[in-house]
């Protein structure tokens, strides 16, 4: 950097009028474009790098979706990677305008903390046996982790208004969301369900005050999706709990919805970054199979579980 760059305190002024919240969109739109758009929303500490390729360099989600005939649109969350975040609450207390214990807690993974969480295995380094996850690429995931500022965000999280937007102005897209953006479709329903023709939830919870909105879920075609390794994790045995109350909740108000929990369609293997594993591309095609039969063709079978088998098993 140049010695005379005006990078000063003028500049950097906590003063003046500044754009807050975007977010960052990303599209993809295939020559033919046949089928609903699909809109693919990464969970915490992440980006939208979750979708776009796997840490081996194989074809992401995105991509594949593409080539099945959607327009995917891929996002960074409020916050996150592209979208940036407001330095206000920082830039103030470095000017001395506000304390210290002001400052927002920037949240990020620890290699530890995220083998057990992602069920990458029971303990790091120690791995699950038959995992699916490329770990020999492990030291390129990790470079995906980013600094999560949503503790710096306002209620509701401006995310939620921004995918309402983009799925008003798409006039109907699936909302696809991962993990800690796994409630966002829900959510983002119950801002406004307009534009929202189908909810897939992949490895996400259903938490606190999601059961108001079951009149509006059970109008709205649901998948909630997990992978395998549940039952070797209290936590993730909660959240599968948490969606399973949710979706009866929904089916029992008249809804399409459906939770599965990939071994029970002879999958095996997959990590909580499934969109990553070895057998995506097979995972992805469960996702789109349903999609195809629940949001653009309803009444046709539901999930041909012997085509979705891992022959590998």
């Amino acid at each position: 950097m140049s010695a005379n760059f005006p990078l000063h305190h003028d500049i950097l002024s906590p003063s003046g009028t500044y754009t807050a919240h975007p977010m960052y969109v990303q599209y993809k739109i295939p020559a033919v474009a046949t089928r609903v758009p699909i809109v693919l929303i990464h969970g915490g500490g992440l980006t939208g790098t979750t979708w776009e390729t796997t840490p081996d360099g194989r074809m992401g989600w995105e991509e594949y979706f593409v080539r099945q005939g959607h327009p995917v649109y891929t996002v960074d969350q409020v916050g996150r990677g592209r979208s940036g975040f407001d330095p206000t609450p920082i830039n103030q207390v470095g000017a001395g305008r506000a304390p210290v214990n002001t400052l927002p807690p920037i949240a990020t993974w620890s290699h530890e903390g995220a083998w057990q969480i992602f069920r990458f295995g029971p303990q790091y380094p120690h791995p699950f046996p038959g995992i699916k996850f490329p770990l020999h690429a492990i030291a390129e995931f990790w470079k995906q982790s980013v600094p999560d500022f949503n503790a710096a965000l306002p209620t509701p999280n401006p995310t939620l208004a921004n995918l309402s937007a983009l799925a008003h102005r798409l006039r109907g897209a699936v909302l696809i969301g991962h993990a800690e953006a796994g409630t966002f479709p829900w959510q983002t329903a119950l801002l406004n369900p307009d534009g929202i023709r189908g909810i897939i939830v992949v490895e996400g919870g259903a938490g606190p005050g999601l059961d108001r909105g079951v009149p509006v879920f059970a109008k709205i075609p649901t998948l909630v999706l997990f992978g395998d390794y549940i039952s070797q994790s209290p936590f993730w045995t909660a959240m599968v709990q948490s969606c399973q109350r949710l979706t009866d909740q929904i089916k029992a108000a008249g809804g399409t919805v459906r939770l599965i929990q990939l071994p029970e369609l002879g999958i095996y293997g997959n990590t909580h970054m499934l969109m990553q594993d070895t057998n995506n591309l097979q995972v992805a095609q469960v996702l789109d199979q349903w999609i195809r039969d629940t949001v653009e063709e309803p009444g046709r079978a539901v999930l041909a579980t012997e085509s979705a088998a891992d022959p590998g098993r």
